[in-house]
């Protein structure tokens, strides 16, 4: 109990002590330069004197406040004993002035330092006004390291995943699971005669409802070197097998090799199918001159993307002799073949010109040769341009105006004589949104007499059709078309057809 005072005056020595040294603190930091350096240090004098401020008001209750005069320079004071005396520590605490008491040298004070820099400055305000160092060359070497070593990480990693992508056992996984998809095509048609001269295989050719096609599509990447594509056409009248080829896709030099079963590249139209074309039925340039299937058959073509600033292909093809619904101007293959000179020989140039961003112009040339049904010496010859315009405008990038045109010219040698003619169209394609289009096509066809293998064409034709098409998502279209058949020999035939197309699966990427 005897040394409970000796504490009691202990502890109000240590209070009375604070604000001394607050005050040296605030004193000392007058000199706007000191406000400088203690704001880009983050040190702030006036917040450590905020608290003790509180604690003074508290043990200093009752005494006189001091006034701009009573202010004087105070030294440096140092917190006394235990043994010190009660009335020792109430001499200090009178002593001992209020840190905030000086107003007229505080407000001066913040003057100056308020010209040069704020007093209180946040942590983002200081590193704004600080500027980064300058990489030391040790630093700009330890940094270009790094970068390099990355840079290493990242080939080592592509080269790793290109060995698995050529991993055989991997490959015949993925050549184990192809896209496939199945598309269907129906259509409602009327026809003003029922001798409609619809003579394309998947044309609607009935009054009423028909069935244009259901493909099967099957593709696959089969390794590193091949891929396949496949489509089977299943009809009411049975299965056949429209293409089914092997395409090389690791060739130097921008070779490619096609192999198999497939159509030819002559022209636009020939080398699609059915779910690609703009209007519900084939153009009659086809089948007056290949037969209703499109020309197509078993063969080998090279093509070569050549290196030239604009692009440009080339590629030639060798077939054998098809059927006659795909090789009429040609022999078939009811005649067999005695040598290489049998074989259809199919030419192709394709060429792509961009005008701008928004407009692309493709141009092809083609030529084909072949022994024709009339002698193994008759040759028949058919030369052949297309050209594709399209234009996308930037401000509306849903919407494309497409113009399409090709023309085919055919010679023919049989028995004392050389037959020419000639077949064309021009189409007018506007894709009006994402969901919304419509077309214009005109056709003109020549006509022979005496030709053996259209005897009754023997006058000029020409049709005109229009159409509307909605296309609600990818794999539904719904297309409205009408026409008229103005056959030079006959009366006009008149047609409508309301056509709809399902899509199911996935399906590989429709070419330009």
């Amino acid at each position: 109990m005897k040394h409970i005072p000796a504490v009691i005056v202990s502890m109000c020595t240590l209070l009375a002590s604070i604000p001394v040294y607050a005050q040296e603190i605030s004193v000392e930091s007058q000199n706007p330069n000191d406000f400088q350096d203690a704001s880009a240090s983050k040190i702030v004098p006036s917040a450590p004197a905020a608290a003790p401020d509180a604690t003074m008001q508290q043990s200093s209750e009752g005494l006189p406040e001091s006034t701009s005069e009573d202010a004087v320079p105070l030294k440096e004071t140092t917190a006394p004993s235990e043994s010190s005396s009660a009335e020792e520590s109430k001499s200090i605490a009178e002593a001992a002035p209020t840190p905030i008491q000086d107003d007229s040298a505080s407000a001066e004070t913040h003057e100056n330092a308020n010209a040069s820099q704020p007093l209180l400055q946040d942590d983002s305000a200081s590193a704004d006004s600080q500027e980064l160092p300058a990489l030391t060359p040790e630093e700009e070497a330890e940094l270009l390291a790094a970068l390099e070593q990355d840079a290493s990480a990242k080939a080592e990693g592509n080269q790793e995943a290109a060995q698995n992508t050529t991993n055989p056992v991997a490959s015949f996984v993925q050549s184990m699971n192809p896209d496939l998809a199945f598309i269907a095509d129906f259509a409602l048609a009327w026809f003003s005669d029922k001798d409609n001269y619809q003579q394309g295989a998947h044309d609607p050719t009935k009054i009423g409802f028909n069935l244009q096609q259901l493909e099967m599509s099957i593709s696959a990447s089969v390794d590193h070197l091949f891929r396949f594509d496949s489509n089977l056409v299943f009809s009411l009248a049975g299965v056949e097998i429209e293409e089914a080829v092997a395409t090389t896709t690791a060739l130097p030099g921008g070779l490619q090799v096609r192999a198999g079963q497939f159509l030819s590249r002559v022209g636009r139209i020939n080398a699609t199918h059915p779910h690609t074309w703009d209007f519900v039925d084939q153009v009659f340039m086809i089948s007056k001159f290949y037969g209703p299937e499109g020309n197509r058959g078993l063969g080998l073509e090279l093509s070569w993307l050549t290196p030239l600033p604009w692009y440009l292909e080339i590629a030639a093809a060798a077939q054998m002799p098809g059927s006659s619904a795909s090789n009429r101007s040609f022999m078939n293959s009811t005649s067999e073949i005695d040598g290489v000179q049998d074989l259809l020989y199919t030419f192709t140039l394709k060429q792509f010109f961009p005008f701008g961003d928004e407009t692309g112009l493709l141009w092809g040339l083609s030529a084909q040769t072949a022994p024709n049904e009339t002698g193994r010496d008759n040759r028949t010859l058919i030369f052949g341009t297309d050209l594709t315009l399209k234009y996308t405008p930037h401000a509306y990038p849903e919407m494309q105006l497409v113009f399409q045109s090709e023309a085919l010219f055919r010679i023919r040698q049989i028995p004392g004589a050389v037959l020419q003619d000639g077949a064309g169209y021009a189409q007018l394609v506007w894709q009006i949104n994402r969901q919304w289009a419509t077309g214009l096509r005109g056709e003109y066809g020549s006509g022979l007499k005496d030709d053996p293998l259209d005897p009754y064409w023997t006058d000029h034709r020409a049709r005109a059709a229009v159409q509307a098409t909605w296309t609600p998502s990818h794999f539904t279209r719904l297309r409205a078309q009408g026409s008229m058949d103005f056959p030079m020999w006959r009366s006009p035939i008149y047609a409508l057809m309301l056509a709809l197309e399902i899509n199911v699966g996935t399906h590989p990427a429709h070419s330009y």
